[in-house]
């Protein structure tokens, strides 16, 4: 969707995987402003160091203070920003039982499988084998 000064707006939690993905792809620790440059210096540096708080509230990140300013690590891929993301909505359904099995019968066959040899891991409490 595009914005009064003809800028895209990007979709929800996409500017999340965006920074993680910038803060990924750094050589260590790095600043806020660092990591707007990055995405190309069109946010507002308030934006993102609110998209990074918001990432260290989902334990995906951590800061350090570094003088006067904090530098951030990921500590979570992009994979696992998706899945809080997933889990979050799931979180916010009633019927979980309902959600799920709708979510598993819509799904290509590559990714039932995928999903299936998941469940099936040892250590995994799906078969009710785990403890």
């Amino acid at each position: 969707m595009a914005r009064e000064d003809g800028r895209v707006r990007r979709g929800q939690g996409e500017l999340e995987g965006q920074v993680l993905g910038a803060l990924r792809e750094a050589d260590g620790p790095v600043t806020a402003a660092w990591v707007r440059r990055r995405l190309g210096g069109d946010l507002a540096p308030t934006t993102v160091v609110t998209i990074l708080t918001r990432l260290l509230a989902k334990d995906v990140v951590s800061r350090e203070r570094r003088g006067r300013s904090f530098v951030w690590t990921p500590t979570a891929d992009v994979a696992r920003l998706a899945a809080l993301r997933m889990r979050r909505l799931l979180d916010g359904e009633r019927d979980r039982e309902a959600v799920l099995a709708s979510f598993v019968t819509t799904l290509p066959p590559g990714d039932e499988q995928v999903l299936r040899a998941l469940l099936d891991l040892p250590g995994t409490d799906a078969g009710g084998t785990g403890d």
